[in-house]
């Protein structure tokens, strides 16, 4: 059965389709339509290139699972006669508005979407087929049950947090005795009073305070944290506690409250300081709940999923100091992964839990967008300005990097999820922390913020501190790690201010490509690491079709693009191929 989940959320909408338990395709809307975190509307962008990469229609879907997200009022069937006709009236001159379904659950204190919604109507309007199964999932579950399903756990804590999803922050369940106890977040929220409580909605708040976009740049506020102190942190924390469930909760009324005593304390400070401030309150109380739970369960192996768990630095405490053997941080940790947890939420419902853990399995790529093969290359070597260069693709990228180039790696299918990883990678040199400042200056990035690391498998011990509990996670790029000693001085540009790196770990057979040029540069350097930034300018989305790939390349965000086919100069390399080499025009 083809089962396609769709989260049209208000950031991060994306669709993901299965056959039965096998992903096909996942795809985040801004992929699609190039507006970065897109969403408030269904995303029928990504709904339809899932279909394509699986060469299928929407008539072929057995199955339907949304978020309780944006859906245009005409499907909603719970409205009273005032808000029914409303609705009508704004249809008929062409202003009709999307409610989110989380808020009118709220305001009805209802949990059964399915009643609530005219599920024959949606079909209808999306062209599958009538009676198809129509189902809402819970947006922590749906975050939850992949650290599950691609673990071969037998007991472990699961623990979720973001900013807000069906009406709580947070969800905490246990796998234990082969079956999953749910100790808060489920359906029943949706019929409460919604605490106030999030320690993601505060970082966020933080975010904006300095001058930065909420839901956004996050990651910046964690990169500049290791530069400040974090003095504000015993004014921020008095206002937070952890009970002995490892529940997280506040004193403030409301959100607004929360959001402008931050925004009074902040005043005036350094943002290195509020960045280290806010920083440190996520560490603590994440930590101190995470653990209390830890103990009262048992476990020894921790899920991660949810907005807050994109901080790389929160992850690597959690793994490092509280008593887990492993740490797996579901990659797509955002909303973004919400449509593949929605559709894994249905196989457990359809199926029971016993046959949907026989079909586990390790995640060990995320190249779940399309594939363009070869059509790179026709994009490429047709375009004018763009010079192939002569050579092997492997051993010439190997030389160009080395040589100081900015290479960026075009293949397989787009990544799913918020991080490159060897699909839409731009790669550089380790070894010369200059290469930071052009970097950032070319695509147009903070000056603070580090870039990552790569590394094959066998080798990541040698370079970083990782060890069993962390090497999962770092085959995603979620979770940062110590240098080891003798090499942060050995590769300055993948080491932040602190100590750590962000690495991402490979093996040949995921991207045999991106392996062999890793290694290829080793051979010529010593050095097994090469920068791997995500190919994409500040405020943009990372790239995805070849086209896309052109311009940047014609633009000078990067000198090369290497292909599975060929390595291609753009104009930003001031250089020619003649005579089977290349010369500079300088």
């Amino acid at each position: 059965m083809l089962i396609l989940g769709v989260h049209s959320g208000y950031h991060d909408a994306c669709a993901a389709l299965y056959d039965d338990y096998r992903l096909l395709a996942a795809v985040a809307q801004e992929r699609m339509t190039r507006r970065k975190i897109d969403g408030g509307r269904v995303p029928t962008e990504a709904i339809d290139e899932c279909l394509a990469i699986a060469g299928v229609a929407r008539k072929d879907v057995g199955a339907l699972v949304l978020g309780r997200a944006a859906f245009p009022a005409r499907f909603y069937s719970h409205l009273p006669l005032n808000r029914e006709l409303e609705a009508k009236v704004r249809r008929l001159f062409g202003k009709e508005k999307h409610k989110s379904m989380e808020r009118e659950c709220v305001r009805y204190r209802r949990s059964d979407s399915e009643a609530m919604f005219r599920a024959g109507d949606f079909l209808a309007a999306l062209g599958m087929k009538p009676g198809i199964p129509v189902r809402f999932f819970n947006h922590h579950e749906a975050h939850a049950l992949p650290t599950l399903f691609h673990t071969d756990w037998d007991k472990a804590l699961l623990y979720t947090g973001d900013g807000g999803g069906d009406n709580v922050q947070y969800s905490h369940r246990v796998f234990a005795d082969g079956r999953i106890k749910e100790l808060f977040g489920g359906d029943e929220e949706l019929r409460r009073p919604m605490r106030i409580d999030s320690v993601g909605l505060a970082y966020g708040y933080a975010t904006q305070a300095l001058g930065f976009r909420i839901n956004r740049h996050e990651g910046k506020t964690t990169g500049l944290a290791a530069w400040g102190a974090p003095i504000f942190y015993e004014a921020i924390a008095k206002h937070f506690r952890v009970d002995g469930a490892g529940q997280i909760w506040s004193d403030f009324p409301d959100n607004p409250m929360m959001r402008q005593f931050l925004f009074d304390l902040f005043k005036g400070a350094k943002r290195e300081d509020v960045a280290a401030s806010i920083q440190r309150f996520l560490e603590e109380f994440v930590i101190a709940a995470v653990a209390r739970l830890l103990e009262q369960s048992g476990a020894r192996k921790l899920g991660l999923a949810g907005g807050i768990f994109a901080n790389v630095r929160l992850n690597q405490r959690l793994a490092e100091e509280l008593p887990v053997d492993e740490v797996f941080i579901y990659p797509a940790m955002s909303d973004q992964g919400l449509a593949a947890g929605g559709v894994l939420k249905f196989l457990l419902e359809r199926d029971g839990l016993a046959t949907w853990l026989k079909h586990r399995h390790p995640l060990e790529t995320l190249y779940y967008g399309r594939d363009f093969g070869d059509g790179i290359d026709r994009v490429l070597a047709g375009a004018p300005g763009i010079a192939p260069v002569p050579g092997a693709p492997v051993d010439t990228a190997a030389k160009l990097i080395a040589g100081g180039g900015i290479v960026a790696l075009y293949a397989k299918g787009m990544e799913y999820g918020p991080r490159a990883l060897g699909a839409r990678s731009i790669l550089a040199t380790p070894a010369d922390a200059a290469i930071n400042d052009t970097l950032n200056k070319r695509l147009e990035r903070s000056e603070f913020m580090p870039f990552a690391p790569v590394v094959a498998e066998e080798d990541a011990d040698t370079v970083f501190k990782l060890g069993r509990a962390k090497a999962y996670a770092a085959r995603f790029m979620t979770i940062t790690a110590h240098v080891q000693p003798g090499w942060r001085e050995r590769i300055p540009a993948v080491v932040h201010v602190d100590g750590t790196a962000r690495p991402q770990t490979i093996r040949r057979a995921w991207n045999p490509l991106y392996y062999d040029i890793l290694k290829a540069f080793e051979r010529r350097t010593g050095l097994p690491i090469l920068i791997n930034t995500s190919f994409n300018v500040h405020e943009e989305p990372i790239i995805n079709r070849p086209e896309e790939c052109l311009r940047a390349l014609a633009d000078g965000r990067i000198d090369y693009v290497v292909t599975e086919r060929g390595v291609y100069a753009g104009p930003a390399t001031r250089r020619v191929v003649t005579a089977g080499r290349l010369e500079s025009l300088r």
